[in-house]
């Protein structure tokens, strides 16, 4: 018996050591590679995500818009050169007169009725300057600038959004990683097993099917490990996608799970985060104001628009002589009747505020229901670790005892493989724990609007 029992000891001094062997050739394998944070990850992808430079990129058209709604506030100036070659009679005594090149021979009426070619080059400055339109330019401008807001939070969303997915991913590739060094360790110590079993029964202390069973249990674990690595390599493309970068791109990650920690707040704190920080909420704001401009904007439509104008022009045959004029002036338009245009208008915008009224109640009762959904399943997700925890020791402390047993010939092999597969399982039940507690973490930051590159 005590032959047995210390027989067991280079069993699991070689398990410990097998173990080092694979942590470490694993490290080798990325030496070289650059580490990557959580929080570096986040970073990298709110810069180099298409998503996120498509959505900027939208916003900058917004901001262009802006400006462009804004000039109609100022006066407008254009030049011009024009080019003219006529024989229509009003045209060129037109023209001629206003070259300053008309004599007594051109009021006899074969000239005026059959006049000779003329050219005419004008150049000319002219401008025009609405001082008066009943606001809808400045409503105009207001309300656009208030699209550009929204524009903004849509930006500030989808950040988070991307954040989001990144953390998700990390966490994702974490757990690709642990699962593979659980199924390595399994493997190792189910190798250790096979050949303490191989031992015996060279001894005749077991029988063949012992060894046998040994022998499928490294096989299936055989396959699990390939299978673990392709996770881990599915697991990495999909976090360089989230980032933006070549989805070969090779990864270390440093940030791992042993930073989780218990959940802080209320729901209600996390559900007036959620109200005051939401950019999508503050966005349907934004659009609401907007559309309250765009009611306005539609009612000026019953107003008068006062114009200025102006121009300055100089007339010339060949750029030899020369005549200038100018001209200063004014207009008043008040409609009267459009067919019920501008009514149809301001009733179009006031359903539009309307809707966006019941868009924004919809987005605070989702808002509110995202944010509970998410508060409940972190705290589950906590507990979930706590049961974990206490179900890896058991199992640990199970192997140990059911080794000790199999060793001492108390208990048969599928007893021992039994052991080890829940020890596994228990292992990898841990580490999901942990992971669906990161991602618990990750979608009430997003449903609270907190998330960010600081996120950890």
């Amino acid at each position: 018996m005590m032959k047995e029992t210390m027989n067991g000891w280079p069993v699991a001094l070689a398990t410990v050591l097998i173990f080092f062997s694979v942590n470490t050739a694993t490290a080798q394998e990325q030496r070289g590679v650059r580490p990557l944070s959580l929080r570096a990850a986040i970073e990298t992808a709110l810069t180099h995500n298409p998503q996120i430079t498509a959505v900027r990129e939208g916003l900058a058209t917004r901001m262009a818009q802006v400006t462009s709604a804004r000039s109609g506030l100022f006066p407008r100036l254009d030049v011009s050169e024009t080019y003219n070659r006529t024989t229509n009679p009003m045209w060129a005594f037109g023209t001629k007169l206003n070259q300053g090149e008309i004599a007594q021979e051109d009021f006899a009426p074969d000239a005026l009725n059959e006049p000779d070619p003329i050219d005419n080059f004008t150049t000319a400055l002219s401008l025009s300057w609405q001082l008066f339109d009943g606001g809808e330019t400045w409503r105009g401008w207001q309300a656009s600038q208030r699209q550009a807001d929204a524009a903004a939070g849509g930006v500030t969303r989808t950040e988070q959004a991307v954040a989001a997915r990144t953390a998700q991913a990390y966490v994702g590739m974490l757990l690709a990683e642990e699962n593979r060094r659980v199924i390595a360790h399994s493997l190792e110590t189910a190798r250790a097993h096979s050949r303490l079993v191989a031992s015996r029964y060279e001894g005749g202390f077991v029988v063949k099917s012992d060894l046998l069973r040994a022998q499928v249990r490294i096989a299936e674990l055989d396959q699990a490990r390939l299978q673990a690595a392709n996770a881990v390599q599915v697991a990495g493309a999909h976090l360089n996608a989230a980032m933006g970068i070549a989805i070969d791109t090779p990864l270390r990650l440093e940030t791992p799970f042993a930073k989780s920690r218990p959940l802080s707040g209320s729901f209600e704190t996390w559900r007036a985060s959620a109200l005051q920080h939401r950019p999508d909420l503050m966005a349907m704001n934004h659009r609401y104001a907007a559309a309250e401009e765009g009611i306005e904007q539609a009612r000026s439509g019953h107003l008068p628009h006062l114009t200025m104008h102006g121009a300055y022009e100089i007339n010339s045959e060949n750029f030899a002589d020369s005549n200038d004029n100018w001209t200063l002036g004014a207009s008043v338009r008040l409609n009267l009747f459009a067919g019920r245009q501008v009514v149809a208008e301001v009733t179009a915008a006031k359903a539009a505020l309307r809707q966006l009224a019941a868009q924004r109640e919809t987005l605070v009762q989702q808002i509110e229901v995202e944010a509970r959904a998410a508060y409940l399943n972190a705290q589950s997700a906590w507990q979930q670790i706590q049961v974990a925890k206490s179900a890896l020791a058991q199992a640990e402390e199970g192997v140990r005892i059911v080794g000790n047993r199999y060793k001492s010939g108390l208990l048969t092999i599928v007893s021992l493989l039994d052991a080890e597969v829940a020890d596994q399982e228990a292992r990898m039940r841990h580490f999901r724990a942990l992971h669906d507690y990161q991602v618990a973490r990750i979608q009430l930051a997003l449903a609270a609007g907190v998330i960010d590159a600081a996120f950890d």
